[in-house]
């Protein structure tokens, strides 16, 4: 499968219902207790398309995304709005928001990532496709500068920096980012009369591992 860089229609995923989805497998004692165990280190997120239509040109638009990704056939950047970005929904992206790590004095590649946080467990997400040009950078609470003092690969999430941070030094990063997904269908059923009536098409949506 190859993947496109190509983000679908922001306006149309606005309105559309999904999120995270985990995989669990529970195993019931015969004495009533439970064993849980999970084969999956990362949630997968589906999403519903076809609730972001609102008009005969949206669903134009989308089977126009559709037939250019052949179906299933090729991945593409899904922007979830209720989870796009570094920071809180209702914060400013930082270059302080999300630890990568620290710095050695030797490496100079960083994966960036968010992490999620409640109580005293945590989960940190890899972020594969950063949104060119609202990637942050610092070292040691210094900001940096992109194209100077360091890169970010847009198409996998890693950040290179010129220099390498220094031994110790914490090295944190802010961004925007989409999630890479593909259709989860090779079918788009519309009905022009349903549609004006408020019948919406399903058009499921799967995140996919890169």
């Amino acid at each position: 499968m190859a993947f496109h860089e190509i983000r679908f229609p922001a306006n149309l995923s606005f309105g559309s219902v999904g999120g995270p989805e985990r995989r669990t497998e529970i195993v019931s004692m015969t004495n009533g207790h439970e064993e849980r165990r999970t084969p999956w280190a990362h949630s997968r997120r589906r999403y519903d398309a076809g609730l972001g239509l609102r008009s005969l040109d949206d669903v134009a638009a989308l089977i126009a995304f559709f037939e250019a990704r052949a179906g299933q056939m090729h991945g593409f950047r899904w922007k979830d709005w209720a989870d796009y970005k570094s920071s809180a929904p209702s914060k400013k992206v930082s270059f302080r928001d999300q630890p990568l790590g620290k710095g050695d004095g030797v490496r100079r590649a960083f994966v960036l990532r968010k992490g999620y946080a409640s109580g005293p467990s945590s989960y940190w997400r890899p972020i594969t496709k950063p949104v060119t040009g609202t990637v942050l950078a610092g070292t040691g609470e210094v900001e940096l500068r992109d194209g100077l003092d360091f890169e970010v690969n847009p198409a996998t999430g890693v950040i290179t920096f010129a220099v390498a941070p220094e031994d110790g030094a914490p090295v944190t990063a802010g961004f925007e980012f989409d999630v890479p997904v593909r259709f989860d269908t090779d079918r788009i059923a519309v009905s022009v009369a349903s549609f004006q009536a408020g019948d919406l098409p399903q058009v499921p949506v799967l995140e996919v591992r890169l």
